[in-house]
């Protein structure tokens, strides 16, 4: 568990599931990081004993509500390869709770941890391209241009994004 001025960042729980389908079922959400709106409980609950129980990976809770999910994705988890000891940035809020730093501030409180307690040297993140707030957010981090490249989504849609590096 991570504490910050305004968060907890935990592991994701079974319990967490009505409430990750609440917010992740929103079509604003998902598509722009690249998978599909949820569409049931039960399919949070099977993204939360899969995708969301892989190591590093947190829930970002305010006043008991996991809010949104902040991890650092390790090779061959990543979207990218991004290079031997390198590590991915994901994050996502739920849009009720935009606008208020909490994207910034659980990132920032899992760069440190993976800085400062895992040995990891270089961060890599990317963002669809035309989403601004998370350009934002990343820049706003200290992360850095790195490339441009193309992704595919779970449609298999082809998009743009931009890559950016974070250096210890």
């Amino acid at each position: 568990m991570i504490k910050t001025s305004n968060l907890i960042l935990r592991p994701w729980r079974k319990s967490d599931a009505q409430c990750l389908y609440h917010f992740a079922k929103n079509p604003n959400i998902g598509p722009i990081a690249g998978w599909p709106p949820h569409e049931s409980v039960e399919d949070s609950l099977n993204i939360i004993r899969t995708v969301f129980s892989k190591r590093e990976t947190y829930a970002i809770v305010k006043d008991d509500i996991p809010i949104g999910c902040v991890g650092l994705l390790f090779h061959p988890d990543t979207n990218h390869w991004w290079g031997e000891g390198a590590v991915e940035l994901g994050y996502w809020i739920a849009e009720e709770y935009w606008g208020n730093g909490y994207a910034f501030e659980a990132s920032d409180a899992i760069i440190k941890r993976a800085f400062d307690e895992l040995g990891v040297s270089e961060i890599y993140a990317s963002y669809r391209i035309g989403n601004d707030q998370s350009k934002r957010v990343l820049e706003k981090l200290g992360f850095e241009y790195y490339t441009e490249l193309v992704n595919e989504n779970y449609l298999g849609e082809f998009f743009e994004e931009v890559a950016m590096k974070l250096e210890k």
